[in-house]
């Protein structure tokens, strides 16, 4: 049972590491509910000397590398715990090593794409899958990216903060395991890519001059708020591969964003929409799709309505999956998604979508 701070409000869908109400952090002013959001996101990110915020510094140098845009004064890291000023110089992980953790992942995996997606149904044989039923005895190589430059209260993929043990593994190891002619698809997740996008960028250049004429998809699961440039030329790669690009659009009320992940996430939706105008929708196979995880209490039908609204003025048939929640990390107090939010968010997808999934099924037998 939580306790909104603004308006006294206790419900047991207000999580006490975030003690604002759904109505308070839609309706109030960003002055009034700000202290509140800012001590919510302080309590982990000190402990693990990570920035509460995106630096804002003067005469710092700026990165450009996601939306955050952190000015990073010399000697700190950015938001995202990656990139760091090192005698007034922004750098970065060596040029040709990932932090990450790898490992391969059987044929159907539990991704949020396996319901429509070549891997899952076979969908674009032959150009894109090696079966036209689901891919059974394949893999995808799964490259769990350390840092993001999110911090959301409910991450379900938390160890990625832990950045100073983070794997660095080398672009001649990925190589060397991708010769395995079983693996038929890369997913890029975490954590999420933006923070690492030009090295994984330079990856999947050498990666397509090796195997020019072989299926391997490049797949992305991303908040989307990276630079333009870098997602674009990302898509590239993904969209010629047979690959699909997910955006976890987590909410669509600024406020909502800023409390739940610390950050706008404004600049997703602007990629999203950049990359439906510059691709189209690709033959037989999607290729951007979208998730939103219904965190009880917060992201609920008018979030869900909206998104929903957002990408059906791109496509309408454009595939979008409801996640129910699980309690982990700093929202571990809340309960799992209720059954009727899940439903009251299904019908309002519904309203504007073709292909709208519920995923985590299985969790409402727990709720």
């Amino acid at each position: 049972m939580g306790t909104c701070k603004k308006c006294g409000k206790s419900s047991i869908l207000i999580s006490n590491s975030l003690p604002l109400c759904i109505d308070c952090i839609r309706e109030s002013s960003l002055e009034e509910i700000y202290p509140f959001i800012y001590e919510a996101h302080s309590i982990d990110r000190r402990k693990r000397n990570l920035p509460v915020s995106p630096s804002r510094a003067e005469n710092a140098p700026r990165c450009t590398i996601c939306s955050n845009k952190c000015a990073i004064p010399k000697g700190y890291r950015g938001f995202c715990g990656i990139r760091r000023n090192e005698n007034g110089v922004i750098k970065h992980p060596p040029k040709d090593v990932l932090l990450s953790h790898n490992y391969l992942d059987p044929h159907v995996t539990n991704c949020c794409a396996a319901w429509f997606c070549p891997a899952g149904t076979g969908i674009g044989y032959p150009e894109y899958a090696y079966s036209n039923t689901p891919e059974y005895g394949y893999y995808n190589y799964a490259i769990f990216l350390y840092g993001c430059n999110f911090d959301c209260l409910f991450c379900q993929n938390y160890t990625h903060k832990n950045i100073e043990r983070a794997p660095q593994t080398t672009f001649q190891e990925i190589l060397r395991d991708v010769e395995n002619p079983k693996i038929s698809c890369i997913c890029f997740f975490g954590g999420s890519p933006e923070p690492q996008l030009p090295s994984i960028i330079s990856l999947l250049k050498q990666m397509r001059e090796e195997h020019p004429h072989r299926i391997l998809r490049f797949c992305f699961e991303w908040n989307g708020c990276g630079s333009w440039p870098l997602v674009k030329k990302a898509g590239e790669y993904s969209y010629l591969s047979g690959g699909i690009i997910k955006f976890d659009l987590k909410a669509y009320t600024s406020s909502l964003s800023l409390a739940l992940s610390g950050v706008d996430n404004s600049e997703a939706y602007r990629n999203f929409k950049r990359l439906f105008e510059t691709f189209g929708r690709r033959e037989k196979v999607p290729f951007l799709t979208a998730t939103t995880l219904l965190v009880p209490g917060y992201v609920d039908k008018y979030e869900v309505d909206n998104i929903a609204s957002f990408i059906a003025e791109m496509d309408p048939e454009i595939p979008y999956s409801l996640l129910i929640f699980h309690p982990e990390y700093l929202m571990s107090d809340l309960p799992i998604t209720p059954r009727e939010q899940v439903f009251r968010c299904y019908r309002a997808a519904k309203r504007h979508l073709k292909n709208v999934n519920i995923g985590n099924m299985f969790l409402l037998s727990l709720a």
